[in-house]
């Protein structure tokens, strides 16, 4: 188990987390499915067997710092709305970036899952105070590029696009989030295609309470050694 700080609209809880899911090709839509596969493909990311898939990652990965260190340059953060059980079994949504090693990807999809830190935001909503308009949330993340001044946005979409969370909760094992469980639950698609970038930030904004969740962490590539 790990113990994470997190802050709440009640106040600061410590979350102890011992399991990792990270939930792929989550698409509600056929096309909206293919299109990421295709967008994957042109990396050299081989077709999933099945959609959704559920990949397996070490908890020791989630981090709250403010910069993580990566192998190479080949790597790029995808926004994502994150569900946490508590030890007592309370749901919680937050927002996550599945930062990822692309050049591994080509060779393993579930390996890439497991070679790069994963950014948590600090901040959760309880699920139950969303859920009657969770579709309508909106999932921003923005990057800065080598040699940039600025961000451009690098995805954009609501959770309309991504199947509904009770259905991908329910697609784990046990048939739902067991106590002290962090589940990732997929992406939109990337504006330009998917790149490296020096900085990633991200957000989860929900229109109809005017609450945002934010998270922003810069990225060094370390060299790699033959």
């Amino acid at each position: 188990m790990q113990s994470f700080q997190f802050q709440t609209e009640d106040g600061p809880v410590s979350i102890a987390l011992g399991t990792l899911v990270i939930a792929g090709w989550t698409g509600r839509a056929a096309a909206a499915v293919q299109h990421h596969i295709a967008e994957l493909a042109a990396l050299g990311v081989k077709p999933p067997a099945h959609v959704p898939l559920y990949y397996q990652a070490g908890c020791e990965l989630l981090t709250q710092a403010p910069h993580i260190s990566v192998l190479g340059p080949a790597t790029s953060g995808e926004v994502e709305p994150m569900i946490v059980s508590d030890q007592d079994g309370t749901l919680w949504l937050g927002l996550a970036s599945d930062h990822t090693d692309r050049a591994l990807e080509t060779v393993s999809v579930a390996k890439s899952k497991q070679i790069c830190p994963k950014p948590v935001a600090s901040m959760l909503w309880r699920l139950e105070d969303v859920l009657g308009h969770v579709d309508k949330l909106q999932l921003r993340s923005e990057i800065l590029e080598a040699g940039a001044m600025e961000f451009v946005e690098y995805q954009s979409g609501t959770l309309a696009s991504i199947r509904p969370l009770e259905t991908l909760m329910s697609g784990l094992s046990g048939g739902g989030m067991a106590p002290s469980t962090a589940l990732f639950c997929g992406t939109v698609p990337a504006i330009g295609g998917i790149r490296p970038a020096d900085r990633f930030r991200m957000s989860l904004h929900d229109p109809v309470r005017n609450k945002t969740i934010s998270c922003h962490y810069a990225i060094s590539a370390l060299h790699i050694v033959e």
